[in-house]
């Protein structure tokens, strides 16, 4: 399933790149892309709250954006 993120926080090159790594190194999780401000992910997991927790976990907010 894909899901849009859109993450606080992200200033720079630098913060696309720390949120990349955070989600990449999540089972089941495969980064589409990653842009200051957003993140598109297809996840095969439990729940997508895993990746905004793990955003969390590097000093990122994040929520789930609706599907349309």
């Amino acid at each position: 399933m894909k899901i849009e993120l859109t993450i606080d926080g992200m200033t720079c090159g630098h913060c696309v790149a720390r949120v990349r790594r955070a989600l990449e190194q999540q089972p089941g999780v495969r980064v589409l892309s990653v842009e200051v401000g957003s993140a598109s992910i297809e996840w095969t997991g439990a729940s997508p709250q895993m990746a905004v927790d793990a955003l969390a976990k590097v000093g990122f907010s994040a929520h789930v954006e609706p599907a349309l």
